[in-house]
């Protein structure tokens, strides 16, 4: 049998050529996985990067942000009392002056003496005012004694006149003579009523009914009459039954203040007590620097229990019980556009909001207009803030409540 030996020689050609080509793949391979590790960690590097970056941007955007605490308005029940502070004055009060020269003789009424009108108070000395009313009565007198010689000689000359013994000239001149007398004792006669009326002030007299609230002499103290830089008051007086109270109401209840409406006043002093009276009058106008309407309440005080000068607080029926809504003191803005509220939206953006201002409460303040109850208002804002900022609303802490 013949031997194949081709098929010797194709298994020996064909081993060569299954190892020839491997290396060259292999490195292929080596270098693709190299490059996508590569591309790999480049890919991985920067999506860090871009992430950081957000994380970065984030946080900065974050902590310029301010956080900033709010509290929403109180909704208080109406009261149909309108309470303000009022002073008391006496009804009627004056100083009394000398109207007389001289030395004080004698007071007769101290200070809280309770004095009628046309009570004596005091007593003055006046010898150089004694002496001028006894010179001008004492040239009354002369000028009395030189009239009625004066009206012997003009009717003398008249009866002279009608004989023709006498020319009329003459006539005439005595004529003059007593009408200048007659002249001459009407003016000694004034200047007696005038030294007299001086004469009648050395006795000083109480005006009106009321009480001594000040005596600023002794006896044998000088006295200047007038009120001149020269003269000093002698007494004050003031008639305390009724008293004068003086309430400034705010222009919004300006309209309740009607003339004969009720008040009630009630002091510190008299806990439990009411003085009740009227207003009896109004200023009829509202002070443009306070807002406010002068109104006086005239309160009896028969027994003297009310001091003038004191303090007291007014109770006014406004005839009104709607609720008022009221927010903290430190939740208002002072700026030149006037007063203003901070308020969170639900967006967080703060709208800066002009509110209308009523009572102060102290800690509270009454708001009559600007706000609703549903606000949300920011407490201290800065002076930084500003319309449409962004802010954060921070959490109430455990015990915060609206005072």
């Amino acid at each position: 049998m013949p031997v194949q030996t081709p098929t010797a020689t194709t298994q020996h050609n064909d081993r060569p050529s299954d190892q020839g080509p491997a290396p060259a793949g292999r490195g292929k391979i080596l270098v693709g996985a190299v490059l996508l590790v590569l591309i790999t960690a480049g890919v991985v590097t920067f999506l860090n990067r871009s992430s950081e970056a957000d994380a970065l941007a984030k946080e900065t955007e974050a902590v310029s942000v301010p956080t900033v605490a709010v509290v929403q308005p109180q909704t208080e029940p109406g009261n149909d009392e309108l309470v303000l502070p009022g002073n008391l004055q006496a009804f009627e009060e004056s100083p009394i002056f000398a109207r007389t020269n001289g030395y004080l003789l004698r007071w007769y009424k101290d200070i809280g003496s309770k004095v009628q009108k046309g009570e004596l108070l005091a007593a003055i000395d006046t010898p150089e005012v004694d002496q001028e009313l006894s010179q001008a009565r004492a040239t009354r007198e002369q000028v009395k004694s030189a009239l009625e010689l004066a009206k012997i000689s003009a009717d003398r000359w008249a009866n002279l006149r009608k004989s023709d013994s006498v020319s009329q000239q003459e006539a005439d001149q005595q004529a003059s003579g007593y009408q200048q007398g007659q002249a001459n004792l009407a003016a000694a006669e004034a200047n007696v009523r005038r030294l007299e009326q001086l004469e009648s002030f050395k006795n000083v007299y109480a005006p009106f009914s009321g009480v001594l609230t000040r005596r600023n002499v002794d006896p044998g103290a000088l006295i200047n009459s007038g009120a001149g830089a020269t003269g000093k008051e002698l007494f004050d007086i003031a008639r305390v039954d009724p008293l004068r109270v003086y309430v400034s109401v705010p222009q919004a209840y300006a309209p309740s203040m009607k003339v004969g409406v009720k008040a009630v006043v009630t002091l510190q002093e008299f806990p439990g007590q009411k003085f009740t009276g009227v207003i009896a009058r109004t200023a009829d106008a509202i002070d443009p620097a306070t807002r406010t309407l002068n109104t006086e309440v005239d309160v009896p005080n028969k027994d003297g229990k009310l001091l003038p000068g004191s303090f007291g607080q007014v109770h006014f029926a406004t005839g009104t019980s709607v609720s008022r809504i009221t927010i903290p003191v430190n939740a208002m803005l002072f700026r030149a556009e006037g007063p203003q509220a901070a308020v969170v939206d639900k967006d967080g953006k703060v709208h800066l909001q002009p509110i209308s201002i009523g009572r102060d409460f102290g800690a509270t303040l009454e708001i009559l207009g600007g706000l609703d109850v549903s606000n949300q208002i920011v407490i201290n804002p800065a002076d930084s803030l500003e319309e449409g900022q962004k802010v954060h609303v921070a959490k109430p802490k455990a015990g915060d409540a609206h005072s």
